[in-house]
């Protein structure tokens, strides 16, 4: 008890100052696969919901750039060591990708501009590029440009988290805690500093893509917030045909990516790589996906032109976005980023898997994907409009709706009540907005029946329920612009 106390608090901590800086704080690593590439526009795209202070090339057990000197290494993670054996060099896309795609945002930034406030200049951004650790999978004894520059975060004065993201390996971030730790291990000062970055620093990885979390942070950091996503990633991935429901996979294929997305969407989404789509990543022999004759009978499926190919990452920023779900302190209630419980053996990791499945609404059964999956179609619709917003005035385009619940969002009760909510919203560009009520047993104790009735949602608490049990609904709105945007409010009933 006292262990989920502390994390609460934690949590806490971290949500007011959210709340007081409005945008949380954010450093990317990224070892540039193609699917980083994507994740990487759709990010830019989101830029204006966080506060971006790095954006870092770092290495993982598929790509590395060697050191140069024809040294071989061979892979620590099992699955790469048999694939790969011994390599010079992996896979690696240069430290140059990064630029162009900023140089391409560069363009569409005015127009982006028009349709949001608080995107980022491109020159902002330019400054924020270093190279981390990228000569091995792994590596972390060299001090580079891109450790240096999150120490330097870890250590600067504003207490606001830092949510670090790792899209490779988890070697870059690493080396920055292993420098802070070299620094200030043996000063009286030490058990301040690490209290310090232990709580500033929430790591988001994407798998372990090296070994450096299991081998270094782990054990010498282990009171560092993690979220670690090893199998939810998985819908937005390679593998995504296997995983979405068939009533959202339209959304992905490439009648839809193609028109809606990809093409006439100016100079950014103009460098999203899709299946067929004719294009080869500099440096990666095994990108080809572009290539229209190889993408059929893949280990993944068959492929039309445009389909989606990946963006295993794009979970690791949405978890950032608010979008009405708050849980962006609470990663238990799940959200655009997937849901975690809390680990087992260490009470500042958060992790998914079977103990955060979710029922899927078609199949009936428990399925490990579905808190990524169940939000999917209004992800995509959202990309959508965010692709008009590149090329088109705020008139010509479509805005997210806000939504409101009079009631308020924290509410208590006693076994068997009755709650009436009065839900409401808001849509910039006055477009009619559909509600929907929804209950979300997994993210809190029990369910509940809701009844929704134009603006007016019924919630009967179970006369069962006992004191403390936790009840979520979803208020959802989906507005009837073109492409339809939806935002939400959770409400969290407590029986006392």
């Amino acid at each position: 008890m006292k262990k989920i106390i502390l994390i609460l608090v934690l949590f806490l901590g971290s949500y007011q100052v959210f709340s007081q800086h409005k945008l949380p704080r954010t450093i990317v690593t990224t070892d540039g696969e193609i699917d980083d590439v994507d994740t990487f526009i759709r990010m830019l795209l989101y830029s204006n919901e966080y506060k971006v202070e790095g954006l870092i090339y770092s290495s993982s057990m598929w790509h590395y750039k060697g050191d140069g000197k024809g040294t071989l290494f061979i892979s620590e993670m099992p699955m790469t060591k048999a694939m790969y054996g011994k390599k010079t060099d992996l896979r690696w896309a240069g430290v140059a990708w990064m630029q162009g795609l900023l140089a391409a945002y560069k363009k569409v930034y005015p127009n982006l501009s028009v349709n949001a406030k608080n995107y980022p200049s491109p020159e902002y951004l330019m400054s924020l590029v270093k190279v981390g650790n990228i000569d091995f999978e792994g590596e972390m004894e060299k001090i580079t440009d891109g450790s240096e520059w999150i120490k330097s975060k870890l250590l600067d004065t504003d207490p606001t988290p830092i949510y670090l993201q790792a899209w490779g390996g988890t070697n870059t971030i690493a080396r920055a805690l292993k420098s802070i730790e070299e620094a200030y291990s043996k000063s009286s000062d030490w058990k301040k500093i690490k209290e310090k970055v232990s709580a500033k620093a929430i790591i988001y990885t994407v798998m372990d893509q090296d070994a450096t979390y299991k081998n270094y942070i782990g054990l010498h950091w282990p009171k560092i917030l993690t979220f670690y996503n090893s199998t939810q990633f998985a819908a937005f991935a390679y593998p995504w045909k296997k995983m979405i429901p068939q009533s959202m996979q339209s959304y992905f294929e490439g009648p839809y990516m193609s028109s809606k997305i990809l093409l006439n969407h100016g100079a950014l989404l103009d460098m999203y790589y899709s299946y067929g789509d004719g294009k080869k990543q500099v440096g990666d022999p095994e990108h080809i996906h572009g290539d229209i004759s190889k993408i059929k009978n893949t280990q993944w499926g068959n492929f039309n032109q445009y389909d989606f190919i990946s963006e295993g990452d794009s979970p690791a920023f949405l978890q950032l976005v608010d979008i009405g779900l708050d849980n962006l302190a609470h990663p238990n209630y799940g959200g655009w980023g997937g849901r975690f419980v809390q680990s087992a053996e260490n009470p500042f990791r958060f992790e998914d898997g079977l103990r955060s499945a979710d029922i899927n609404e078609e199949t009936g059964k428990l399925d490990n994907n579905y808190p990524q999956t169940r939000w999917l179609k209004a992800i995509q619709e959202d990309l959508a409009a965010r692709a008009d917003w590149c090329v088109k005035s705020f008139a010509q385009s479509n805005h997210a709706p806000v939504i409101s619940v009079k009631e308020g969002t924290a509410i208590s009760a006693i076994a068997g009540q009755k709650i009436q909510l009065h839900i409401d919203g808001l849509d910039p560009d006055k477009n009619a907005i559909q509600f929907k009520a929804w209950c979300y047993p997994e993210a809190g104790t029990s369910k509940a029946d809701i009844e929704l009735k134009g603006k007016l949602a019924s919630i009967t608490i179970p006369t069962s329920a006992k004191k403390g049990d936790t009840f979520h609904f979803i208020i959802e709105g989906n507005d009837n612009g073109s492409p339809s945007l939806t935002r939400y409010k959770r409400v969290i009933v407590t029986v006392i």
